[in-house]
C-alpha cells in the first residue's frame, strides 16, 4: 500500500497541511492526468510534483532551465532526507555518472535535468529502460512561441508525450496568458489533459508605478525608508547597473551589481552573498532572474520599464515569496518606451514576433496608466477578474479622475464599427478624421465615427486607449494582429449602461508625489525580536557550513513559529510547521539549545 500525500507532506517535509490549490494538483498527477498548472510565485508549486514523485514507484524527471535552480531544489530535498539526483554541465562527468546510477538503482526518485541534457538520443534511450512515471516541465512558458521567455531548446520537449506514452506530463508556470497556456498544453500533451489556473494574484505585494522625474532622488527616497531589508533594483543596461550599485554603496547601502558583463566568478560570489546574507540590495539587469528563490526579498524596484507584462510579473514575483508583505515599485518614463520599442525592432527578422512584442509592451504601458486598482489591471491581463485591492498606489492614493464616458463611447463605437480587427493607430486616425489610404480603401471615412474625436490630439487618444485597456474595457488580441476588442464592460459603456472615467492626461509629466514611508512590516509583534535574531544567526551559520542558502535550513515562517511555540523537546519541535524528520534530526538540537538560551 503506497503512502498518502498527507503522510509524505508531514513525514518528509514537516508540513501539517497543503496550501490552497496544492492538493488538487497532487491528486490529478497521482491519477495520471496530464496537467498544466498556472500558480502564482510563492504558492508552493514544487511540492505539487515532489509529493507525487515520492509516491510513484518509478522515477520522475524534472526539466529545469537553470543550473542554480536545479541545485537549490536538490539541496532543499536533501535537507529533508530525500535523495534526489541532478545532472548538469556544472558537474564533472564522474559526478553526473554517480547521479545517474542513483536513479538507475532506484535510490533517487527525482532526477533534475536541463532540456538539452534530456533530449539526446542516448539519454532518452536510457530513460526508456526505466519507464519514468512522470515528466515535470518547470517554467513551462519557455516552451511556447507565445511566451515572453521562449527558449527554442524547450520546444524539443514536445516529443516526450509520444515517446513515453505511459508517463504523466506535468507542467508548471507562474506566467502564462490564455494563448500561452493553450500552446503549452498542445505541445506537451496534445491538449489531452487539464489546464488548472490557481490565480495570478499576489495579495502580499503592494504595487506602485511613478512617473520618472529625478530617478536618483526617487530611488534613494524609496530605499531610505527600507534600510535593513533585502531587495532587488532592476536596471535596463549594464552601465546603469554598475552606476547604481556604486551610488548606493556610497550612500551606506550594501549593494552589489549583477549583469552578464561581469566575470562569472564575480556574479556567483555576488549572488551567493545576496542569497545567504541579510539586508543586501542586488542591482541587476534581467540576467538576474529565474532560479532566484530567496524567500525574504522585501522589495523589487524597477528603474526602467520591463519588456512586457509577463516579464514584469516574473520580476516582481521574486519579492515576498515567504508570504509576508513586500513592495514593488516602477519608475516609468518616455525614454524607456522609446528604448523598449528599439529593442523589439532590432530583435531579429520575424515580423510576427515583433508585432506580438509591441502589443505586449502596449499592455504594460496600459498597466502603468491604470486609473483604477492596479492589481485588477494586472489580473485582467492574465484573464482574471479582480476587485479593488486597497494595497496598490491607485487604491491608496487615487489619481484625479475625469468623466470620459462620451470619449469612451466614441472610441468603442469606432472599434465596434470596424469589426474589432484594428489596432490603436488606425482607430485614432478614424477618430481624428485622418485621410489615409488604409482608411479610404476600407471606406472607414464614411463611418459616423470618422473625425468625431478631432478635438483631442493623438497623444491624448493613445493614453486614453491605454487606460481603457488597463481598466478592462478593451483587450488586445495578441494572437492576431493586435486588434482592439471590446470586453463585456466595454460593451456596457457603449450601450450607456456604465460610465467611464479616466486618469487626467497632462500635457507634460507632473512631479512625482512625495515618497510614502513603507508600511510593510513582518507580523512579528508577538515574538521576542532578540530570540528571532539569534535563530537567524544560527541558521546563517548552519547554512554557511553546508554551502547552501539560509532558507534551505529553515524558512523565516518556521523560525517565527519556533519563537511562538518555544519547543523544549524534539517531540515538541516536530510540531513546528516546516520541521520534517530529517531537519529535526540535523538541526533540531541546535535550535533547541538556542531557544533555551533565549529563554534563560
Amino acid at each position: 500500500m503506497r503512502s498518502s500525500p498527507q503522510d509524505v507532506l508531514a513525514g518528509v517535509f514537516g508540513f501539517q497541511g497543503f496550501r490552497p490549490g496544492q492538493e488538487e494538483i497532487v491528486d490529478r498527477l497521482l491519477a495520471g492526468t496530464h496537467t498544466l498548472t498556472v500558480m502564482p510565485t510563492g504558492a508552493g508549486k514544487s511540492l505539487c510534483y515532489q509529493v507525487p514523485a515520492l509516491i510513484f514507484d518509478r522515477p520522475s524527471i524534472v526539466v529545469s532551465p537553470l543550473v542554480a535552480l536545479m541545485d537549490d531544489q536538490v539541496a532543499g530535498l536533501r535537507a529533508n532526507g530525500v535523495d534526489a539526483a541532478c545532472i548538469h554541465s556544472g558537474q564533472s562527468r564522474e559526478q553526473n555518472v554517480d547521479e545517474w546510477m542513483k536513479v538507475r538503482n532506484g535510490t533517487a526518485k527525482l532526477l533534475y535535468m536541463s532540456p538539452e541534457r534530456l533530449m539526446t538520443d542516448r539519454m532518452l534511450a536510457a530513460l526508456e529502460r526505466l519507464n519514468p512515471a512522470m515528466f515535470v516541465v518547470d517554467e513551462a512558458h519557455c516552451i511556447s512561441k507565445w511566451g515572453a521567455s521562449f527558449r527554442p531548446e524547450y520546444e524539443m520537449l514536445s516529443a516526450l508525450t509520444d515517446r513515453f506514452p505511459d508517463a504523466t506530463m506535468a507542467a508548471f508556470t507562474a506566467t502564462a496568458d490564455n494563448a500561452t497556456r493553450r500552446d503549452i498544453a498542445e505541445k506537451l500533451f496534445r491538449s489531452r489533459g487539464d489546464i488548472v489556473v490557481h490565480g495570478f494574484d499576489r495579495p502580499n505585494l503592494t504595487l506602485g508605478v511613478t512617473p520618472k522625474v529625478h530617478w536618483k532622488k526617487q530611488l534613494m527616497a524609496f530605499l531610505d525608508a527600507r534600510r535593513g531589508q533585502a531587495g532587488i533594483v532592476y536596471c535596463l543596461s549594464r552601465r546603469m547597473t554598475d552606476e547604481v550599485a556604486e551610488m548606493l554603496t556610497g550612500e551606506g547601502i550594501r549593494a552589489l551589481p549583477y549583469h552578464a558583463g561581469l566575470p562569472p566568478e564575480v556574479r556567483k560570489e555576488n549572488q551567493d552573498i545576496f542569497m545567504t546574507e541579510d539586508a543586501v540590495v542586488m542591482v541587476a539587469t534581467i540576467a538576474f532572474g529565474m532560479g532566484i528563490d530567496k524567500p525574504d526579498i522585501r522589495f523589487v524596484f524597477h528603474l526602467n520599464l520591463p519588456g512586457s507584462m509577463e516579464a514584469y510579473y516574473q520580476e516582481i514575483g521574486r519579492a515576498g515569496r515567504d508570504g509576508n508583505p513586500s513592495e514593488v515599485q516602477m519608475l516609468f518614463g518616455l525614454d524607456d518606451i522609446r528604448m523598449r520599442r528599439q529593442f523589439i525592432d532590432q530583435d531579429g527578422e520575424n515580423s510576427e514576433h515583433k508585432l506580438r512584442e509591441h502589443k505586449r509592451l502596449d499592455a504594460l504601458l496600459a498597466y502603468c496608466e491604470a486609473t483604477r486598482c492596479r492589481r485588477a489591471a494586472l489580473l485582467s491581463y492574465f484573464g482574471e477578474d479582480g476587485e479593488a485591492c486597497g494595497n496598490c498606489d491607485t487604491c491608496l492614493d487615487p489619481p484625479i479622475l475625469i468623466d470620459g464616458t462620451r470619449e469612451a463611447q466614441m472610441l468603442l463605437s469606432a472599434i465596434a464599427r470596424t469589426g474589432q480587427a484594428f489596432g490603436a493607430a488606425h482607430i485614432i486616425d478614424i477618430l481624428r478624421g485622418a485621410k489615409s489610404a488604409k482608411i479610404e480603401e476600407r471606406g472607414h471615412d464614411s463611418l459616423p465615427t470618422f473625425g468625431i474625436g478631432a478635438d483631442h490630439d493623438k497623444p491624448f487618444w493613445q493614453a486614453f486607449i491605454r487606460q481603457a485597456v488597463a481598466g478592462g474595457y478593451l483587450s488586445i488580441n495578441i494572437e492576431g494582429y493586435g486588434g482592439l476588442v471590446l470586453t463585456r464592460t466595454g460593451e456596457a459603456v457603449l450601450k450607456g449602461e456604465e460610465s467611464f472615467t479616466y486618469r487626467e492626461i497632462p500635457k507634460s509629466t507632473k512631479p512625482a508625489r512625495p515618497e510614502r514611508r513603507s508600511k510593510v512590516e513582518m507580523d512579528t509583534s508577538d515574538i521576542d525580536g532578540d530570540l528571532l535574531a539569534s535563530l537567524k544567526a544560527l541558521r546563517r551559520d548552519l547554512a554557511a557550513e553546508r554551502n547552501v542558502p539560509a532558507y534551505i535550513v529553515f524558512g523565516d515562517a518556521t523560525l517565527i513559529d519556533m519563537c511562538r511555540m518555544r519547543p523544549e523537546t524534539l517531540d515538541q519541535m516536530s510540531l513546528v510547521n516546516g520541521v520534517g524528520p530529517k531537519k529535526l534530526q540535523d538541526f533540531g538540537p541546535a535550535f533547541l539549545r538556542a531557544l533555551a538560551a533565549g529563554a534563560a
